[in-house]
């Protein structure tokens, strides 16, 4: 695990500059750091560097930039390539000075050209350079575990794992990416391929970037709709076969995941995911694995009594560490520094607190990351089935409520909230999106007219994109659209800057391609059966835990949004949102902005019966103004 950076340009850096870029990411890679700076033809100079925690090969032949025997190749990476030994002993003929998986990856494209990626099993983000072709390749993991942005303007590249080293880049500009604001409020997260800035990018999951002579072109070599239907082709119709191989499958990830010359441990909730993970990992381990949870002394949050209890069953080694409100609250400020553009998914929070914990002890953490998108087990699943089965008769009362004099009553505004919302859901690329339209209008008002400043048009605050996936099934759809925005875009970023802020290494057994591609192999109504959400996952995790011990509403990690912003944020959160402070900032509706937070603050959320519950978007707000006090005031 590690930070990388980089840049390809005619505009001459030094390497002190370079080094500043690279030192902005240290709490990435505080083991070890490099910097180089090459030549090439046509007057572009090409830059690398990496902060480094090491994990695997802790001697200093782990270095990078790393380099082939030959000179030719040049590497920066950030992650781990969990099947290093296998390929290893097919690149035979490559002469190896180290045991790191770094190497591997040279030797691999040496002998296989970039298409070695597709034979890559893990999580990382490669930098590329080859001195014989001059072309530069950036390489992102299949999801999106690990970071990549870039930022590409009149024929140069800037790359880095994080946003500050671009920020760091001499003539960077900084302008806000106005387009995708309302979308952040709304989402709460900026996903790829965009971010907060203009002309910077992610790369995106699964994706190839290539730079030659000012050029890039980008192309994707694994793609979730394109595997989801090739894998439909072999669907293991047997439930115990299925059940059997996809177990094995976990087993063997697990254990894939277990190599590394640190302490390892996992986090453990309690749940489904964190607890199959762990069973695994004492099965696969000779000693009791490590695990860590955290409790809150509010018992309609707190679940590390559920986490201890599995713990002794299983045999653990366990730490718990019980926390309370002002805890938590006082990480609020850091989340700027961490995550560097405007990230508000609350949780984030308790994520960095467990990681603060598990750090003391381990160096990498295993988590359950994946099961709920692969496995059909967020509450939104249920709902989307509903709704699927409501959909003609909230299109006939809609239709109703269109009519000449209802239409003029505004009769569909004033349907019950949940009819209201099954009515109103009539955009067909977004049928598993609906929910209270109030939200997107006042997400969409909350951001100055873009038209009459720059001619644009904002990014729509859904992703537009549901009949890409040729599936009837609206379950299927969500899950699937949820694996290419919601996993890589919030989950798997709120994971990665909150282990990384204490540089803690998290891995995903779950989010294996292997057990990913076997996923998709599975039958739906194994996922989803009788109701039950994550049926065949939650039948393997019974053979290691008994039922009593896990059968519970899931209860998350909870932030009193609410009682914050209105109550110790509060004379922050009226600055923030002053109406002379937002008219000289030039972002926002001044004046609507202003009224609405007002608002807020006087009543609060109203309760879930109305819709009206708007904590959630004022602290995407606050979390906007955070982050820009943080890095333009």
């Amino acid at each position: 695990m590690c930070g990388i950076c980089g840049y390809i340009s005619k505009k001459k850096i030094t390497l002190e500059q370079l080094r500043a870029m690279n030192d902005t990411m240290y709490h990435r890679g505080p083991d070890d750091s490099g910097e180089e700076i090459y030549e090439m033809a046509g007057g572009w100079q090409v830059g690398f560097a990496q902060r480094r925690l090491s994990i695997l090969d802790l001697s200093a032949l782990g270095h990078q930039p790393m380099h082939s025997s030959n000179d030719r190749i040049c590497v920066v990476y950030n992650g781990e390539i969990y099947n290093f030994k296998e390929l290893k002993a097919e690149l035979a003929d490559y002469s190896f000075r180290s045991d790191c998986d770094t190497e591997v990856i040279i030797a691999a494209y040496l002998k296989w050209g970039i298409r070695c990626i597709e034979r890559f099993n893990g999580m990382f983000a490669i930098a590329l350079y080859d001195r014989e072709t001059e072309e530069i390749y950036l390489v992102r993991d299949r999801i999106g575990k690990k970071p990549l942005y870039y930022w590409y303007e009149n024929g140069n590249l800037v790359f880095a794992s994080e946003l500050k080293p671009i920020m760091k880049y001499p003539g960077f500009a900084g302008e806000i990416e106005r387009r995708v604001l309302s979308r952040y409020l709304f989402q709460q997260y900026i996903n790829a391929p965009e971010s907060i800035y203009k002309q910077v990018y992610k790369v995106e999951p699964g994706a190839v970037l290539k730079f030659h002579n000012g050029q890039i072109k980008t192309w994707k070599y694994w793609d979730i709709k394109q595997v989801y239907h090739h894998a439909q082709a072999e669907v293991i119709d047997d439930y115990e076969e299925a059940k059997e191989q996809l177990k094995d499958l976990l087993k063997k990830s697990v254990k894939m995941r277990m190599i590394a010359d640190v302490p390892l441990g996992t986090f453990l909730s309690g749940g489904y995911d964190s607890t199959l993970i762990t069973a695994l990992a004492q099965e696969c381990s000779d000693r009791p694995v490590r695990t860590f949870s955290i409790g809150f002394h509010e018992e309609k949050y707190n679940e590390a009594k559920y986490a201890k209890a599995v713990a002794e069953h299983l045999g653990t080694n366990h730490t718990e560490l019980y926390i309370g409100e002002k805890d938590m609250f006082d990480l609020v400020e850091s989340i700027p520094k961490y995550y560097d553009e405007p990230f508000a998914d609350s949780s984030q929070i308790a994520t960095m607190m467990v990681s603060k914990l598990a750090r003391e002890y381990v160096t990498v953490a295993l988590s359950g990351d994946g099961g709920d998108e692969f496995f059909c087990g967020y509450n939104i699943y249920e709902n989307v089935k509903q709704a699927q089965m409501l959909d003609s008769l909230g299109g006939m009362v809609h239709g109703l409520c269109c009519l000449p004099g209802l239409k003029q009553m505004h009769v569909e505004d004033r349907l019950p909230f949940k009819v209201r919302v099954i009515a109103g859901n009539r955009e067909r690329e977004s049928k598993t999106q609906f929910g209270a339209g109030n939200y997107i209008t006042k997400a969409k008002a909350m951001v100055k007219e873009l038209a009459e400043q720059t001619g644009q048009e904002a990014l729509p605050i859904h992703y537009l994109t549901e009949s890409s996936y040729g599936v009837k099934d609206w379950q299927i759809r969500r899950m699937l659209l949820d694996m290419d925005t919601y996993l890589p875009g919030d989950i798997l970023c709120k994971v990665d800057r909150a282990a990384m802020k204490y540089s803690l290494e998290s891995r995903c057994p779950i989010l294996d391609k292997e057990v990913m591609e076997c996923s998709f192999r599975i039958p739906h109504k194994y996922k989803y059966a009788g109701g039950s959400k994550k049926y065949i996952l939650k039948d393997i995790t019974y053979d290691y835990v008994p039922k009593q011990l896990l059968e519970r509403p899931k209860v998350g990690f909870g932030v009193p949004l609410d009682q914050w912003l209105r109550g110790p944020l509060r004379e922050q959160l009226l600055a923030y949102s002053s109406y002379d402070y937002l008219k000289k900032q030039d972002i926002f509706d001044a004046k609507y902005v202003s009224d609405l937070i007002g608002s807020y603050i006087k009543t609060g959320d109203a309760g879930p019966a109305t819709g009206a519950n708007y904590s959630k978007l004022t602290w995407s707000f606050f979390v906007f103004q955070q982050w820009y006090q943080a890095y333009y005031l």
